[in-house]
């Protein structure tokens, strides 16, 4: 069985590059045609994982192989961001883990009780800000699941977080993070033998989950933006007058994957050489991953 864990639409919300973000949405995907793509790709169950939004799965929801899933922006307790696949959840499960999301030990209990399945999505990129060591001992203590291929990061990033992942004993995952429709399903997680969402979910559980597909590029994220950009004239045909300026998206591209090198670099050197960590929730730390794998 097979899923791209890491899918956007529409509802993910608008581009957080400031000049852009009060007319660029992150994605111009529409949710019917991702699962048509999905599909075509060959994926037997199907999620969207938008910002903080499930708006995107309500045309979904009529498919007996789709299941809800979002992608949380969750505080720290550094105060710095991460982005958290959650799946398999309930609108009353999106409410909760909202209210929770900037503060990532109370969410971290309501995921737990509630046994859902979740992990740290690109491990060693800078897409959310700075980052502080501390933050990786949360990861390793408490995170049960890494995302080793992003099918939008640097190779070198995901091999980073794949060997973290086997040295910690973590569950890896994949999908394409894909915020156009050209590279949905071109990276995904399999799960042999399993034939319904929640025997996918208890076969990554078991470490039985494989992945699969390709990573990014400069040359990709290029094509991405220009064909957002593309859907972003057909939305607010005005902005056709800022047109000159997209001879400036290689600029810029190239300029973000040089800063997402960078912070491969930085950390993954840290990370790699250092010993490892303690776990920090030393009162929660017994019945912490016992209620999770229960």
């Amino acid at each position: 069985m097979r899923c791209d864990l890491h899918v956007h639409s529409i509802a993910s919300g608008m581009f957080t590059v400031p000049g852009l973000n009060r007319i660029c949405r992150e994605s111009y995907n529409d949710p019917a045609e991702v699962y048509d793509r999905l599909k075509q790709m060959s994926m037997s169950i199907v999620t969207i994982t938008d910002h903080d939004s499930i708006d995107g799965a309500e045309a979904l929801r009529r498919h007996p192989d789709f299941f809800l899933s979002e992608e949380v922006t969750v505080r720290m307790p550094s105060g710095a961001e991460m982005h958290m696949g959650v799946y398999g959840i309930t609108e009353r499960d999106h409410d909760e883990i909202q209210r929770r999301r900037n503060d990532f030990i109370a969410l971290l209990m309501y995921l737990t009780e509630r046994k859902l399945f979740f992990c740290a999505n690109h491990v060693f990129s800078g897409l959310t800000g700075r980052r502080k060591e501390e933050d990786f001992q949360w990861f390793e203590s408490y995170v049960p699941a890494f995302e080793t291929r992003n099918g939008q990061m640097w190779p070198a990033a995901n091999g980073s977080a794949a060997r973290l992942a086997a040295r910690l004993g973590k569950i890896g995952i994949a999908g394409s993070d894909s915020h156009t429709i050209a590279g949905v399903g071109l990276t995904f997680t399999e799960v042999p033998g399993a034939r319904t969402v929640d025997e996918f979910f208890a076969g990554l559980r078991a470490g039985c989950g494989r992945v699969h597909g390709v990573h990014g590029s400069c040359g990709k994220l290029t094509a991405d933006v220009f064909s957002i950009v593309r859907s972003l004239f057909r939305d607010k045909p005005w902005t056709l007058a800022l047109a000159p300026l997209a001879v400036l998206v290689p600029a810029f591209t190239v300029g973000h994957w040089m800063n997402e090198i960078r912070f491969c670099r930085k950390w993954s050197s840290a990370i790699e050489s250092g010993e490892k960590r303690k776990r920090m929730l030393w009162d929660l730390d017994a019945n912490f991953e016992a209620n999770w794998a229960s």
